[in-house]
């Protein structure tokens, strides 16, 4: 194994680690979804549980960081939807070459989830508060944008190191 791939392999326990917080992150929020949805539903039906009126607006936003966090790790395990039927009919170079494109195009969305969501964050998500909490800055709705794009740079990164290492040495079994 040629010695470039060998150094940069040292950071597969960074990456393994951001993972890891991601996954951790949208499992609390799963947590905290099912609970804030479990208790409003008690408080509908049960007279001396309150039935809050923030509930909905904070099970959407949670569910917003959830969806854009969850597709960001789908990236590192490759479990994203993928158009592979005419792959077993195109040589095995072009399909390599067709998946580094693939995901320098998603690392490109991904710099515009960052730029775009981040100024959507700061300037229109500032300007807004949320119905039932009008304490709480419209920010938090649209900061899932910007995050998302980040943890994407970062696999999408290791994606693309991976084609290309797949490219110049050969796995051994």
């Amino acid at each position: 194994m040629p010695s470039i791939f060998q150094t940069i392999d040292k950071l597969r326990p960074a990456y393994d680690v951001v993972y890891k917080v991601v996954l951790f992150i949208c499992k609390i929020l799963l947590i905290a979804d099912i609970a804030i949805t479990s208790f409003t539903v008690l408080g509908r039906y049960i007279p001396f549980i309150p039935d809050p009126a923030w509930s909905e607006e904070v099970v959407l936003t949670l569910m917003s960081y959830m969806a854009v966090l969850s597709a960001a790790l789908a990236i590192r395990r490759g479990a994203h939807i993928r158009m592979t039927a005419l792959d077993r009919y195109l040589p095995k170079g072009l399909i390599k070459f067709l998946d580094i494109i693939a995901d320098v195009c998603v690392l490109a969305l991904a710099f515009v989830m960052i730029v775009v969501g981040w100024k959507y964050a700061t300037a229109i998500g500032a300007k807004g508060s949320y119905v039932s909490m009008p304490n709480v800055s419209r920010f938090w709705m649209y900061f899932p944008i910007p995050v998302a794009g980040v943890a994407m740079v970062v696999f999408e990164l290791e994606a693309i190191y991976n084609h290309i290492k797949g490219i110049f040495v050969k796995e051994e079994k």
